[in-house]
């Protein structure tokens, strides 16, 4: 939408300054300025640690109090300084008149609390209602962000839900009292792109309805180019450029600006590459996993449950050099048939052959174990995957130590892989708080690598790191499989990474390969619908990064 000057901003944030507490105070915001009007959507975008976040803090009054603090600047929503108003006000203005959606759902989402009650703490909180009313309408709210079934959902708990349904679900409580400003801070990093484009429409739509402003945080281009009518640039907590999206993304001023925009990922494969080795290192033929649900009530009364068929007759090759992506919506399998490979789930039939050696029949843990170091996975979420209280050797080397390595080969071998992936080697007597997200995700690349593996595994391994961040990471992995001549196996919802790192790429959708082949013929020329579908769904699909221009001119 165009800016109405002669309509007075909703949130309009000037100078703001804010820094750490303590001896020695860092600047974390350098004085940032921006405006948001009725209507208009505004994307803060930037890497890790440019203060996008610590934006939409201070904005909703949740800035942790001592660790950080504002130096300067005012915040104003509708007019009033939220900087200079009352704990109690700004709660009271928390849902009436700004509301927020956090990242992850599950973090923000009481996990013992069912969600109609979470629901109608928010109307307890802000209304007079009566419980009849608030029920009819959590339920109302619930059926405006197109959720099914908003009477079981009532009742259901936020781990019986998916995760689009969970963030509807946010969504839904972030707009119950029809704010005048909603922040979204990255609702849709870990969506597959169909619910991506869902939860991104939705928010359109009822945007246009109740005419809110949006302040969206985000790293992801695509979904800039999608969703925003102005978009701001941070770095290192200045804002290095800003205006109408499109004049932003076509003509930037910046070098920064520059360089991420040609950071992001194509859509257009790469060129194939050669195939070496003919004979595969992993072989999956005709897998199966069912799953046994029962409830509580169930096994104490020891009445069987019901099975779900997670993955169906999946069945593909990797070679040496090679790169197979899994790609599809969440709850297709892909992840499903990662831990079968992995066997840190048991297949229900079929055969998973590594080197020859079929590792679905082995139940002996010494075999096991043995067969394991051959196949290694590097995890979405280093953070997670790390142990936040060892020291990074110490994480590193577990492994070998396992297997029989004397400790002084290990912690040797650890600091070589560590400048392999681009960190000092003093890093090993650091912890992993220290690192920051692209750094500890080369540190969970060089665990997996102390192995010495035929085959990693990546189960959306960049999904969460900004888009520099996660070209420096994915070059990496090139690096390392073309030095190592290892077999990779790529589990991503991102489509344009999907097409940039894959050789080969197998489609699922609810358990069952819908289309599997050379990463170019599915990209280019893929033959069923399901793989359009999610195709036509990657955010900013139209528009070529690179040139700043959009792939298809408007005809005149």
């Amino acid at each position: 939408m165009a800016t109405n000057t002669d309509v007075s901003p909703v949130l309009s944030v000037r100078d703001l300054r804010v820094q750490t507490c303590g001896r020695k105070p860092t600047e974390i915001l350098k004085g940032i300025s921006f405006d948001i009007y009725p209507g208009e959507t505004v994307c803060l975008v930037g890497e890790s640690g440019s203060g996008k976040s610590v934006t939409s803090l201070v904005t909703m009054d949740l800035l942790p109090k001592d660790e950080l603090e504002v130096t300067g600047g005012s915040v104003l929503l509708n007019g009033e300084n939220i900087l200079t108003a009352s704990g109690k006000r700004t709660r009271a203005l928390r849902a009436s008149t700004m509301a927020m959606i956090f990242q992850e759902p599950m973090t923000a989402l009481n996990p013992v609390l069912p969600i109609g009650l979470q629901m109608d703490e928010v109307y307890c909180a802000h209304t007079k209602m009566r419980p009849a009313e608030r029920k009819a309408a959590a339920l109302a709210a619930f059926a405006s962000v197109q959720l099914p079934d908003p009477e079981r959902l009532y009742a259901s708990y936020p781990h019986q839900l998916s995760g689009g349904q969970r963030q509807r679900v946010m969504i839904a409580m972030a707009l119950a009292l029809r704010p005048k400003l909603l922040i979204a801070d990255e609702p849709t990093t870990a969506l597959d792109v169909t619910t991506q484009k869902q939860i991104l429409s939705l928010i359109r739509k009822l945007q246009a309805e109740q005419g809110t402003a949006v302040l969206f945080i985000t790293h992801d281009m695509g979904v800039v180019v999608d969703i925003a009518d102005r978009v701001c640039v941070m770095r290192r907590g200045s804002l290095e450029e800003s205006g109408p999206v499109l004049d932003v993304l076509s003509r930037p001023q910046k070098d920064y600006t520059k360089d991420l925009l040609h950071a992001v990922p194509s859509l257009s494969p790469r060129a194939a590459r050669r195939a070496g080795d003919r004979k595969p290192v992993l072989e999956v033929k005709g897998l199966h996993k069912r799953f046994e649900m029962r409830s509580a009530l169930s096994k104490l009364l020891g009445r069987p449950g019901h099975n779900v068929h997670a993955v169906r007759d999946v069945q593909f090759e990797l070679l040496r050099g090679r790169t197979l992506g899994i790609v599809g919506e969440s709850g297709s399998g892909k992840s499903t048939v990662a831990r079968c490979v992995l066997r840190l789930e048991d297949p229900s039939d079929g055969h998973i052959v590594v080197n020859g050696q079929d590792i679905a029949r082995l139940r002996h843990n010494r075999e096991l174990a043995k067969a394991r170091m051959s196949v290694q996975m590097v995890f979405q979420d280093p953070n997670r995957s790390l142990n936040p209280r060892l020291r990074i050797v110490e994480s590193m080397i577990e492994g070998p130590l396992n297997t029989g390595e004397a400790r002084e080969s290990a912690v040797a071998r650890a600091g070589e892989l560590l400048e392999t992936v681009g960190l000092p080697r003093n890093s090993l007597d650091r912890f992993p708080h220290q690192f920051s997200g692209g750094q500890r995700q080369r540190i969970a690349i060089a665990r997996a690598l102390m192995m010495n593996p035929d085959v990693i595994v990546a189960d959306e391994a960049v999904s969460a790191l900004d888009v520099s961040i996660q070209a420096q990471v994915l070059e990496l992995l090139a690096d390392i499989q073309s030095r190592r001549n290892l077999a990779l196996l790529f589990i991503t919802h991102d489509l344009r990474v999907a097409a940039q790192i894959c050789d080969e790429i197998m489609v699922m959708q609810r358990g069952q390969v819908v289309e599997y082949g050379a990463a170019s013929d599915i990209f280019r020329t893929p033959r069923e619908q399901y793989t359009r579908d999610l195709i036509n769904a990657a955010p900013g699909r139209d528009w070529d990064f690179q040139r700043g221009q959009r792939f298809v001119e408007e005809s005149s």
